[in-house]
């Protein structure tokens, strides 16, 4: 029955590292998702003239130019991402 006891606790072991796993790729999800709300909040309060940070001008003219592509059509609809709730995630 050893033999038996240790399969069912590594079976055990092995069953806890995988939920670890899963929760920990939730959390970098979820974090990914709190840096891309941030991303677009930033950049409304920047557009709004509500947040004035030299460091952000660079990345908000980006971000006008990549709209206004859009908006204008240049962009092939193969060419384009799938809607989101926000700006792609940063890496974590």
């Amino acid at each position: 029955m050893k033999l038996l006891d240790r399969a069912k606790q590594a079976a055990e072991q092995a069953a806890t590292k995988a939920k670890e796993g899963v929760e920990d790729v939730q959390t970098k999800r979820e974090l990914n998702a709190a840096f891309g709300d941030l991303g677009t909040k930033t950049f409304e309060l920047v557009d709004a003239g509500d947040l004035a940070k030299p460091e952000l001008d660079e990345l908000v003219a980006k971000i006008r130019t990549l709209k206004a592509k859009l908006a204008e059509g240049d962009v092939p609809e193969s060419a384009e991402a799938p809607a989101s709730t926000g700006p792609p995630a940063m890496p974590v």
